[in-house]
């Protein structure tokens, strides 16, 4: 009889654990990432958020609109460009470096998944700005992403995280880049440069800082030059023709040029403004003159798709065939 009462009390538990599994409690893991995003947004005294409906069932995802863009509706085969900042939930991933953070390419092509379905059913149109939650499970999962320990802030973004985005998408390069511009010499301070308004070289800034003598540029010149190169977060890059970048706020790197179009087109036109060797000249390029949508490796690091630059360039020797 014990016996018998020991195996309906077994029996009774275990049909009362999968009662309780097929009732719910226990959270999947949608319903998981929504009371992460729930609580995340009552401790940051988060306001304004909604919910992403579009299709009738939700994807989990929460988004602001702080700005609304405007025109026709992007598509999945659609060119973006747009800036962003990104931290983890756990604040252990936090980049807010939108000179590194930028992403020019197809919308399909953008990752994590909720991201390209905000920008998809959210976002919509240029010009929009925009903070966006995403669930974990439409980012990086279980695994997550990056590489190095989720201990060292910014080294990676650890499993089953959610994301916070707040990002930009811009609807003119151009005016942006002379915004970036703009923007950079009121940070650092810096006057006396001139904007050329006209010609191959139109939406860059230069400052002859020490008028050139000797010999006159020109494309057959072969000239050898130091020169420093930095992105608008003041760290330097070295490009393919330097060697090596040593302390800032000096002049550094010898670079000889044999072939003068193969650089680009603000390096270059920067060079004729400067006229002749022997001087030294500090330029401000946008990125449709600088590396463009491509991005460049260096030797210190990569400079980003569409990235703003700056150049000090000293010209010392001029040889002209």
């Amino acid at each position: 009889m014990k016996k018998t009462l020991f195996t309906l009390l077994i029996l009774s538990t275990v049909v009362g654990i999968m009662s309780c599994r097929k009732s719910g409690s226990m959270p999947n893991i949608k319903q998981y990432d929504d009371q992460q995003i729930q609580s995340y947004i009552s401790a940051n005294g988060i306001t304004g958020m909604k919910r992403d409906t579009v299709g009738g069932d939700t994807t989990g995802i929460y988004y602001q609109i702080i700005q609304q863009g405007t025109g026709a509706q992007f598509d999945y085969p659609d060119s973006l460009f747009f800036t962003y900042t990104l931290k983890s939930f756990d604040g252990l991933y936090n980049n807010t470096d939108t000179v590194v953070d930028h992403y020019n390419g197809l919308l399909g092509h953008t990752a994590p998944k909720g991201l390209t379905t905000a920008l998809h059913d959210v976002v919509k149109y240029k010009g929009t700005k925009v903070r966006i939650l995403i669930p974990s499970h439409l980012a990086y999962g279980l695994a997550g992403a990056g590489s190095g320990s989720k201990t060292i802030v910014n080294g990676r973004i650890a499993g089953n995280q959610c994301l916070d985005y707040t990002l930009y998408v811009v609807p003119d390069p151009a005016a942006y880049d002379d915004q970036v511009l703009l923007n950079y010499m009121a940070a650092n301070n810096l006057s006396g440069y001139t904007k050329l308004n006209t010609g191959p070289a139109a939406g860059m800034w230069y400052k002859i800082t020490v008028p050139a003598t000797g010999n006159l540029i020109t494309y057959n010149s072969y000239i050898s030059a130091y020169y420093t190169g930095q992105l608008m977060n003041n760290s330097f890059f070295t490009d393919v023709y330097s060697p090596t970048v040593v302390a800032p706020a000096t002049t550094t790197t010898l670079g000889s040029f044999t072939d003068l179009s193969a650089l680009t087109p603000g390096f270059l036109n920067g060079l004729f403004l400067l006229g002749k060797g022997n001087g030294t000249i500090s330029l401000l390029i946008p990125s449709r003159l600088a590396f463009r949508s491509s991005s460049s490796s260096a030797d210190a690091g990569t400079i980003p798709a569409n990235a703003c630059v700056r150049f000090e360039v000293q010209v010392t020797t001029v040889v002209t065939n």
